[in-house]
């Protein structure tokens, strides 16, 4: 086991393409590369006749947040979860959020080492319940993520990634095998959005999700972001919810997260409220239980209630807990309903603290 981050870690979804090319499997991008060439993620390069990674064991840096933040509202809320993230990325969106890492071009950027034990370790040092994936999609570095998310369960901590779920089939199976939690970022709900602003597709990220639901015990949640004008119609939204009640059923809390002008799109508006509260309308209309606004200050929508009797079950203004009616089985207190997801036996509020740290502090 390497001590060191590696230059160049061995990975195995790849096969030959011809003498002199090699193409990378693990997302539906299939980058077909010569010797020295890096994939459309930055990160996948053939060296030596084999794909390899090289951001194994190097980070862009650290976080301790709440887990809301992922954002995730049904698992474990309130406590807090070491946050991490590498380079690139295997989408282009043009409204890219954290493009200064996931488009980064430069590897030394990357400037903490964290070997997987180190990552294990810190959390359990600062007391977070859980390791995530994020800033960039952990598909592109899922060898690191794996062997980060094994050394976390040695020690009792939860691995969550926060993914666009655009990976093929064979690699989705080995890395949601070793994560607790997921968030998965649905763009849009129409090919022409993925085609046209994020330069992929829609199909490999609904047979994710698919997948998460019907074949794993991973606990996910579902995050979109609204740009008005380009996603938000009533038409897609209909679409796009009554899709999610019929294949993934109704407990699967869905996130509408409001844009803000960034990146290459610095032209549109950045989300109102009342866009992402019609969205989330829509969406209560074809009985998902849970529906939440994000990156708004609006504590109604950001609450939990009871999907029998309507209780208020969390309450959250931004990511700090109020008013919890929840016994030690997630249990409404006023029906007794249960709540879906992952939760302790007793209330947790790490609050809306956001802790950068260095591992070796």
């Amino acid at each position: 086991m390497y001590k060191q981050p590696p230059e160049f870690f061995p990975t195995k979804y790849w096969h030959q393409a011809s003498d002199d090319r090699i193409t990378c499997t693990v997302c539906p991008k299939h980058c077909t590369l010569r010797e020295g060439k890096r994939g459309a993620c930055f990160v996948r390069m053939n060296h030596q006749q084999q794909i390899v990674l090289t951001t194994y064991g190097r980070s862009s840096g650290f976080c301790i947040d709440p887990i809301e933040k992922k954002p995730l509202n049904h698992f474990y809320p309130g406590s807090s979860v070491l946050s991490f993230g590498t380079a690139g990325c295997n989408l282009s969106c043009q409204f890219c959020q954290n493009w200064d890492i996931s488009k980064s071009r430069q590897l030394d950027t990357l400037c903490d080492g964290a070997m997987p034990q180190q990552l294990a370790a810190s959390a359990k040092k600062h007391g977070c319940d859980s390791i995530a994936f994020t800033y960039n999609d952990p598909v592109i570095f899922m060898e690191y993520a794996i062997d980060v998310a094994q050394a976390a369960r040695e020690l009792g901590i939860n691995s969550v990634a926060v993914s666009a779920g655009y990976m093929n089939e064979q690699p989705r199976i080995e890395f949601y095998d070793h994560m607790d939690a997921a968030n998965i970022d649905l763009k849009a709900f129409t090919e022409q959005f993925y085609k046209k602003i994020c330069h992929s597709e829609l199909a490999p990220v609904l047979d994710t999700l698919r997948y998460l639901k019907h074949e794993t015990n991973v606990w996910f949640e579902i995050t979109t972001l609204l740009i008005e004008g380009e996603n938000d119609s009533d038409k897609e939204l209909h679409q796009m919810c009554q899709w999610i009640k019929e294949n993934l059923g109704e407990d699967v809390p869905l996130h509408f997260s409001a844009f803000h002008p960034d990146f290459k799109m610095l032209d549109k508006p950045r989300t109102s409220l009342s866009t992402l509260l019609r969205a989330r309308a829509i969406a209560l209309s074809y009985g998902l239980n849970y529906v939440y606004c994000g990156n708004v200050h609006d504590a109604a929508s950001a609450s939990s209630y009871c999907a029998n009797c309507n209780h208020l079950l969390i309450e959250r203004d931004w990511y700090q807990l109020g008013q919890y009616h929840l016994n030690e089985h997630a249990q409404c207190l006023s029906c007794g309903h249960q709540l879906a997801g992952r939760f302790a036996n007793k209330q947790q509020n790490f609050g809306r603290q956001r802790i950068p740290i260095r591992l070796n502090t």
